[in-house]
Formats: structure tokens, sequence, C-alpha cells
């Protein structure tokens, strides 16, 4: 097995892709307060600025940046993973490794980050989390989906509240990354 590390910049800013192992639960949304109070509870305790953020039934995206000196994402993901599983009856499948482990069957192991580049590569991801909903098949519009950050763009002026026409071509290559 290849010997993966990950590129970190500290003080820097992140795309990220964070998903249950099994795809086609619902428990992100289902059990969305939990998630927030994970993500409250982590951030008090190791800061961090989410740029943007939503959560799917499924998976989640996000633009994270972090504080100057800091590059450790890893584990500000494990702390929000576990507190989120904290919360949830345990009535998951897991696998013998994962028994054997003592780890709980909710959560991919792995997530992908991405380290953003320059500012048209963050205005390109920003826009692919809060398109995601569309993408999905989920909303017909980005404004119907609650579980976004997209609100708060509209809210400061960012966006406005019938955005997201004609991003396919352009959202195709984060997804070639």
């Amino acid at each position: 097995m290849p010997d993966y590390r990950r590129y970190r910049v500290p003080g820097g800013t992140y795309f990220f892709t964070v998903n249950l192992l099994e795809r086609k639960k619902d428990l992100l949304v289902r059990h969305i307060d939990d998630l927030r109070e994970a993500v409250r509870m982590t951030k008090r305790e190791r800061p961090f600025h989410i740029d943007a953020w939503v959560v799917l039934p499924d998976h989640m995206h996000t633009v994270w940046t972090l504080p100057p000196g800091d590059d450790d994402f890893s584990n500000r993901w494990k702390s929000i993973k576990i507190r989120f599983v904290q919360k949830l009856p345990r009535t998951e499948r897991r696998s013998k490794v994962r028994i054997a482990k003592g780890e709980r069957g909710i959560w991919q192991r792995r997530f992908w980050e991405h380290v953003i580049r320059d500012e048209n590569d963050y205005m390109r991801h920003v826009d692919y989390v809060h398109w995601n909903p569309m993408k999905h098949g989920l909303v017909q519009k980005v404004a119907d989906w609650p579980y976004s950050s997209f609100h708060r763009y509209v809210r400061d002026g960012i966006y406005p509240e019938d955005w997201a026409g004609g991003l396919e071509s352009q959202l195709d290559v984060i997804e070639r990354e």
C-alpha cells in the first residue's frame, strides 16, 4: 500500500469531502442538530473558520481556513466524527475489522482534502459546495436546501437568492481533481 501523505499548509484554506460509510443513508440530515453541536464543540476547542459548508444526506463538503501556523485539520475531523457518532444509537452494521478495532460503522475512515491555491480556486470550490444539492437532484433551486452556508452568502450579498445557473461545466473540474 502506498505511503499516503496529506499536503498541509499552516493557516491554509482547504476544501473537504467527508462521506458516510453507507452512502445511501440520511444520517447527516436526520441528525443535523447533533452534527452542528459536534462542529460547535470542536471549533470551541480547536478554532477554524467555516468559509462554506453543505450537509447532504450521506456526505458533506466544506471549505475551512485554519488559524495561522496551524495545519491540523485531521484531528478536527476526528473530533467532529467522534462527537457525532456518540449521539447515535448503535444500530449500524459493523465489519469484523471495525468491531475488533472498536470502531463504529458510520463514517468512511478517510476524507478527501484539497488545498485552495488562489482566489479563483477558492471561489470555484465555494460555488461547488453551494451547488451540490442541485447536482444530486435534492432541490430545483440552491436556496431550497436548508443545510448550507449558501443562505449566509445571500444575507451577506455575495450571491443573489436565485444563484446557481450554468455552473455545471465549471464545476466538473472539481469532480476530476
